[in-house]
């Protein structure tokens, strides 16, 4: 069982910045397979980004709305995985989710895990 905490969410200026974290516990974080998704208002849930283990390495994927201004990042000592974003636009605001153990393609919110998510607002 894992259990995930998100953070950092907030109100932030277009051309901003926030740096969202996800705590994980029950099980060694490192390693493990994860993505971030957003959902703003009225809208469906959608992909944001995700890393990806195999027994060597990381990848890294992004959405093309993202790209160039998000970059996931880890901190294996404590367990955490980061997702900064920067240049923010009023459109990336939604409710940010992180998840671990995907069951099917990264890009679909097919995972095992879910964390709470946590608010972020780009005001213009």
């Amino acid at each position: 069982q894992v259990h995930l905490v998100e953070s950092g969410g907030g109100l932030v200026q277009a051309g901003g910045s926030l740096r969202l974290s996800c705590a994980a516990s029950g099980r060694t974080f490192s390693n493990l397979s994860m993505g971030w998704f957003r959902q703003a208002p009225g809208k469906e849930r959608e992909f944001v980004a995700a890393i990806l283990w195999n027994a060597w390495s990381a990848s890294t994927y992004y959405a093309d709305s993202v790209k160039g201004r998000f970059t996931i990042s880890r901190d294996s000592a404590k367990n955490t995985k980061y997702l900064r974003m920067n240049s923010l636009k009023p459109e990336d605001t939604a409710v940010y989710y992180c998840a671990a153990e995907p069951r099917g393609n990264y890009y679909q919110d097919d995972y095992a895990y879910w964390g709470q998510g946590t608010q972020v607002t780009v005001s213009s």
